[in-house]
Order: structure tokens, then C-alpha cells, then sequence
């Protein structure tokens, strides 16, 4: 008979449902505004992409903050707060009718995207039995998978047939289911007082966290590319209309690897997981290099799926795992904030090294520099051994 505690629960089912409209909306948003920039406002295509940039440059802002903000106000209460602003600055689309002011609404958005993502990826840590965690972020964090091709195939299907008017006000409706479902999650508040001293740096990031943060920042760094230009390297060498099934074969291979990887991190270790979905990445931007033909470009999708999928909620457990459990939140801000950082950074830089290397050639950089990720991360685990054999030496 098992002994396991259970990962779904009504808390968790609730918060991973919460967590999935969030991101719905979110990619909805980030596939759907550069078109309504460019079509409806009359702005450039730089304008267009400085409209995704402000919201990504908002929620990186906010995110060290947002840590101290749960603290001090609750985790229920600024999960269901943080919701249901981020549901209201949806309902605002329809309400604005020019680029300065659409710049505007998408920074405070962003503020509210940044406090629940963080309140939830926190909670839902929380609410995963200890020993099961990398598998139940593993579920969790396929909340997101599912985002990535539902909010897209919502945005441009509706885009097909109704307003951008009334799109703005689907999305905003999905979105109050997801602020329904915050209400419905149980939450074990610290039993410690928030602390009322002038903030710190601990009040903004958890240290423990950050070695495993840094490695993320540069994996975001390299998957920034795939989101990036992937439908302008796909048109480039002609394969546009595959491109459309590039990110639905990405989320198909993340989700049917999820629950085995999941497991084998919690019962096998990280390194089973974390070490080959390094070299899946890598051979998934090498393949992308090398594509000339649609087959090619979705075993691309197939092999990033597999391996940029697994990689990331394996290290958001890591970091929640380095921090002390009433540091979860914490611990989730320090992990986002740079892995934020590695996509806004990425996008930026990348952009311009494409206009000197090509698409492909960027891509085959990119399959060796992930395979040097791979060795700094190595380096970085066999630092923490180091530290906590010193540390079990000095205690004896």
C-alpha cells in the first residue's frame, strides 16, 4: 500500500488552473498586441516589440519586490489581489486607443503579472508534499506548457472572425475564471511575522538561490531565440506554415515527457534529468541551424520541447529546494527575475548578433553554448558539494 501523500489536491488543482488562464492570457497578448500595434495604432514594427519589452521590463522590476510584498500582506491575500489586477488591467484594453498609453497599461500590467506568477509558482510549491516536489512542479509548470500554444491559437483564431475589441474582452473573461479559482486555494501562512525593518537585500532575493538562478538566466538567454525569431527564421528559408506547428509539437513533447521526468527527479536525482535535457536543447538549436525542410524544423520543436522543458522546472525546484520553506516565495522571485532577465537580455542581443551571423549560424552557436551552460552548471553543483562537505567537516 502507498504511503505517498498526494500532489493534487483541491489547492493544487485550483492554483494550477489559476496559473494556466494567467498564462493564456499572457501569451495571448504577447502573440495578439504586435499585430493590433501595427494594424490598428498605425506603429512600427520597433514600437510593436517595445510594447512586449515594457512588460517583460515591468515584471522584471517588480519581481525582487514581490517576495517582501507576500510577506508582509499574506500569500492568499495577494495572490487573489495581484489576480484580480491583473484581470482588471485586461478589461482596460478595449479602453486604449493610442501607443503611449497602450505602453503605459502594458507596465502596470506587467507589475501584476510579476506578484501572482510569483505568489503562485510559491504557493503551489507549498502545497506539493516535500518529497514529491519535482514532480508536482513538474505538473505545475505544465500549466504554462499548455499556455504557450492555447493563448497563441485563441488570440489569432478569434483574430479571424471577431474585433479586436472583443478579444480583449474573451481574454479578460478567462481571466476572472482564473481570479475564481485563487479563492478556492488553501494557503499555510508563515507562522512568523513579516518583518518590519528597513528592506534589505534578503528582503528582495534569496541568496541561496542564486547560483541555479545565474544558470537559468543563461538558459533563458539561448531559449529567447526560439521566441524571438523563430517565425522570421521559418519564413526566411520558406517554411512559414510549418512554423505554426512548431511551438504545438514543443508543448505535446514537454507534456508528455513531464510526469516521467518529473519522477525521476524526485527518485533518481536532478542530474538524470537536468544533464540529458542539456544535450536534447542543444541538438534541438543545432537541428534548427541545419533545417530545410518542415520535418526538420519540427524535430526541432520536438527536441527544445523535450529538453528546454525539462530543464526548467528542474531548476525552479532546485531553487525552492536551496531556500528555507518559509522562503518559497523568495526563492521563486530570485529564480523569475533572472530568468526574466536572460529573455528581455536575450531578445535585445541576440537581435543584433542575428544581423551579422544569419539565423542559422546563430543557432549553431547557440546548440555550443548551451553544451557550455551544461559545464558551468556541473561546476556550480560540484561547488555546492564542496561547500556543504566543508560545512559537515567543520560541524564534526
Amino acid at each position: 500500500m502507498s504511503n505517498k501523500q498526494p500532489i493534487w489536491t483541491k489547492s493544487f488543482l485550483n492554483i494550477s488552473i489559476s496559473n494556466l488562464f494567467i498564462f493564456i492570457v499572457f501569451y495571448a497578448l504577447l502573440t495578439l498586441l504586435p499585430i493590433y500595434v501595427t494594424e490598428e495604432i498605425g506603429g512600427s514594427e520597433s514600437e510593436a516589440g517595445l510594447i512586449i519589452t515594457i512588460f517583460l521590463l515591468s515584471a522584471i522590476i517588480v519581481r525582487p519586490f514581490s517576495g517582501r510584498l507576500i510577506d508582509r500582506f499574506g500569500k492568499k491575500k495577494m495572490l487573489v489581489t495581484s489576480a484580480a489586477f491583473f484581470a482588471a488591467s485586461s478589461f482596460l484594453y478595449p479602453l486604449v486607443d493610442n501607443y503611449v498609453a497602450l505602453l503605459f497599461l502594458r507596465f502596470f500590467h506587467g507589475v501584476w503579472f510579476s506578484i501572482v506568477t510569483t505568489a503562485a509558482g510559491g504557493i503551489a510549491a507549498d502545497t506539493i508534499p516535500r518529497e514529491r516536489r519535482g514532480e508536482g512542479l513538474g505538473y505545475f509548470a505544465m500549466s504554462m506548457n499548455l499556455a504557450v500554444v492555447t493563448g497563441p491559437f485563441i488570440a489569432l483564431t478569434l483574430l479571424q472572425y471577431v474585433s479586436y475589441m472583443t478579444i480583449f474582452l474573451v481574454l479578460s473573461g478567462i481571466m476572472m475564471i482564473g481570479v475564481l479559482c485563487t479563492l478556492g486555494v488553501k494557503v499555510i501562512e508563515n507562522s512568523e511575522p513579516a518583518p518590519t525593518h528597513k528592506l534589505t537585500f534578503n528582503d528582495l532575493f534569496e541568496k541561496k538561490s542564486f547560483p541555479i538562478a545565474i544558470v537559468g538566466l543563461f538558459v533563458a538567454f539561448s531559449y529567447a531565440s526560439v521566441i524571438s525569431f523563430i517565425s522570421l527564421y521559418a519564413k526566411s528559408i520558406g517554411l512559414l506554415e510549418a512554423a505554426g506547428f512548431f511551438f504545438a509539437v514543443f508543448a505535446v513533447a514537454m507534456l508528455v515527457s513531464r510526469p516521467f521526468t518529473g519522477r525521476m527527479f524526485d527518485v533518481r536525482g536532478p542530474n538524470t534529468v537536468i544533464l540529458p535535457a542539456f544535450v536534447l536543447f542543444a541538438l534541438g538549436l543545432v537541428t534548427l541551424s541545419l533545417t530545410t525542410e518542415s520535418w526538420m524544423l519540427l524535430l526541432a520543436g520536438a527536441l527544445i520541447g523535450l529538453g528546454y522543458g525539462s530543464i526548467v522546472p528542474s531548476f525552479q525546484t532546485l531553487a525552492i529546494q536551496a531556500a528555507p520553506e518559509s522562503r518559497s516565495a523568495h526563492a521563486t522571485a530570485t529564480f523569475f527575475t533572472f530568468f526574466d532577465t536572460g529573455i528581455a537580455t536575450g531578445s535585445f542581443i541576440l537581435g543584433i548578433i542575428v544581423t551579422t551571423l544569419g539565423y542559422a549560424n546563430l543557432y549553431m552557436m547557440l546548440g555550443i553554448f548551451v553544451i557550455g551552460i551544461l559545464f558551468f552548471y556541473q561546476w556550480i553543483q560540484k561547488q555546492k558539494k564542496t561547500e556543504k562537505r566543508l560545512q559537515s567537516q567543520t560541524n564534526y
